[in-house]
């Protein structure tokens, strides 16, 4: 089951951004799912530790896209918890974009 971008007319800053999947190989991690939540993300994304989401290099493997421009998540629907709590704008939204070189998202407007 691979699922991609949020629900259309849900347009979301994210979707021209990515910069937080693929900030660090260590911060696409498992913490609060249970095994059934687990076991709805394709193995094929998963590490070989099973503790987080595997990576190339930084950059999380279900990631699709160019860091931006346009990404987009190919197992949006069933994405750890770490992805689905970092928000457009948040701290951790403003160290990934820094580290990529982009604007803080209250700035890429102006």
């Amino acid at each position: 089951m691979e699922t991609h971008q949020p629900p259309s007319g849900s347009e979301s800053p994210c979707q021209s951004c990515g910069a937080c999947c693929a900030y660090s190989r260590s911060w696409p991690r498992f913490s609060t799912e249970d095994d059934a939540a687990l076991d709805l993300i394709p193995a094929k994304f998963v590490n070989e530790k099973q503790s987080g989401m595997r990576c190339d290099g930084d950059r999380c493997s279900a990631l699709t896209g160019q860091v931006g421009v346009e990404t987009s998540c190919k197992i949006y629907a069933v994405r750890p918890e770490v992805c689905r709590t970092c928000m457009p704008g948040d701290a951790e939204c403003g160290m990934a974009r820094r580290k990529w070189g982009l604007l803080p998202l209250e700035d890429a407007g102006s």
